[in-house]
């Protein structure tokens, strides 16, 4: 258990000031808090019931100290006192690297979808760094997800949370610990770990590498709406995200991703690449986006700070995409709210949720312009351009599944639907598929203006649909 001596340095009260709570989760809680003699912030991950998991927090800490490099987040040392934000009279915790911007989750989250090409493909290659490192000292994570890769002032993304990979294997098939205490973490777990027998090894973190890529590249969460036992019993049989959707886009480089993740959620562990393989792809394919990232990491900076500056921003707001990037990055991304074959598909859309179906996406900021009421109607609120698109956009999942006349909505949009775009509508068999098509392509690259133009010939088509949607 023993530490190098300037890790196992404890950091008390009296040298840390404006704690600020940051995260909780089921294994404990993270605060921010400036170091008075460091004169930086660190983060301070505090757990519950210290008493029994002590040993796991000086684990974590061992581990950390081991897993030391650019990738990985860095230990500072140990924390024991009494925070002064409410939690019980004694407290042990790690004192470690502060990460300005959140986590990958949280970045999703920001932007409602992923951020700019350049970025995708740099997270995946530092995941893969950071990942191959843990591996070569023979550690594994066994909670790789987004909200456990963090974020720096750049943007550049360091692997976090070796707490939760200390959860032992009942824990792991443990209905009531993994929907409790470790969230979603169930949907990044490989097949064979469902098992009651498995032990862990490296190639659980292939796995869920690989689920993590296919987040990271559509901005989604994997099977929104499944439950635990869903998942147990459907991932085992063979499906997993669906990448029908994305493999139509022509991104360069995206081709080799896909390929990748599929290598790495093979339902036969001997059959995933190591991380050493792993970030050989991901290099190749960063270096063909190395010149745009500097302007992709600018453009996504300016905009989250723009929203924290926004007092009514909600952690929902979208990203409104820098104009100037190139054509390439700016193309519609392929969003597929998954659905994985059969079962899963089946039950996500039963349950999912018109929240859950809101369509990740970029638009270009426009002044807001008002319309008129019609005369002689009842007074209503009057809409904005944003109010429209807001709606186009809240409502995805019915409009998808109820809009009948899409190719003449289509048609009266006319200049605002891109010659490419309407020739892969038309070559869509059902009014669903078309609607994908306009939600991928034609909205995201237009912004709000197209999709309040879009609801007004909506209106105009389905003015009983958008009355009920409109409440």
């Amino acid at each position: 258990m023993a530490l190098h001596s300037h890790k196992t340095e404890l950091v008390g009260n009296d040298s840390l000031e404006e704690w600020e709570r940051i995260d909780s989760g089921g294994f404990g809680t993270v605060y921010k808090a400036r170091h008075k003699d460091w004169g930086f912030d660190v983060a301070i991950k505090l757990i519950h019931h210290a008493d029994r998991r002590v040993r796991e927090l000086w684990d974590e800490a061992s581990h950390m100290d081991k897993a030391a490099c650019q990738y990985v987040i860095w230990l500072y040392g140990m924390y024991q006192g009494c925070p002064p934000k409410g939690e019980p009279s004694m407290q042990q915790g790690i004192v470690m690297e502060f990460m300005e911007r959140g986590s990958i989750q949280s970045l999703q989250r920001d932007l409602s979808g992923p951020p700019p090409w350049p970025l995708v493909f740099r997270l995946a290659h530092q995941v893969a760094l950071g990942m191959n490192f843990l591996h070569e000292r023979k550690l594994l994570h066994q909670d790789l997800k987004p909200s456990n890769v963090l974020l720096n002032d750049d943007l550049n993304a360091k692997v976090a949370d070796f707490g939760l990979s200390m959860v032992s294997t009942s824990a792991l098939t443990s209905n009531t610990e993994m929907t409790g205490q470790l969230g979603g973490s169930f949907k990044y777990m490989p097949p064979e770990s469902f098992e009651a027998s498995y032990k862990p090894v490296r190639a659980f973190d292939r796995y869920s590498y690989g689920i993590l890529l296919w987040s990271i590249v559509t901005g989604e969460e994997p099977y929104p709406a499944a439950q635990y036992s869903l998942v147990a019993l459907r991932i085992p049989e063979g499906d997993r995200p669906n990448c029908k959707e994305i493999e139509q886009i022509k991104v360069e480089g995206l081709e080799e991703l896909v390929d990748l993740m599929k290598q790495c959620w093979n339902g036969d562990p001997s059959k995933r690449p190591t991380f050493k393989d792993c970030r050989e792809v991901t290099e190749r394919v960063l270096s063909k986006h190395k010149k745009d990232i500097p302007h992709a990491v600018h453009a996504v900076l300016t905009k989250l700070d723009s929203l924290q500056d926004n007092p009514q921003f909600n952690k929902k707001g979208a990203f409104n995409y820098d104009p100037q990037i190139p054509e390439q990055q700016r193309y519609a991304v392929d969003h597929p709210r998954v659905s994985v074959q059969q079962d899963l598909a089946s039950v996500f859309k039963k349950n999912v949720t018109v929240a859950d179906e809101e369509q990740p996406h970029y638009t270009v900021d426009y002044p807001g312009v008002s319309v008129q009421p019609n005369s002689g109607s009842v007074p209503k609120k009057t809409l904005t351009v944003a109010d429209k698109a807001k709606f186009i956009s809240d409502n995805r999942a019915v409009l998808i599944q109820t809009i009948s006349e899409v190719l003449t909505i289509a048609e009266e949009l006319g200049e605002m639907v891109h010659p490419d775009a309407y020739s892969v509508l038309a070559t869509k068999a059902t009014t669903q598929d078309q609607m994908r098509v306009l939600y991928q392509r034609t909205f995201r690259s237009g912004g709000d203006v197209v999709k309040a133009a879009f609801y007004d010939a909506l209106k105009k088509h389905h003015p009983s649909l958008v009355e009920r949607l409109s409440g």
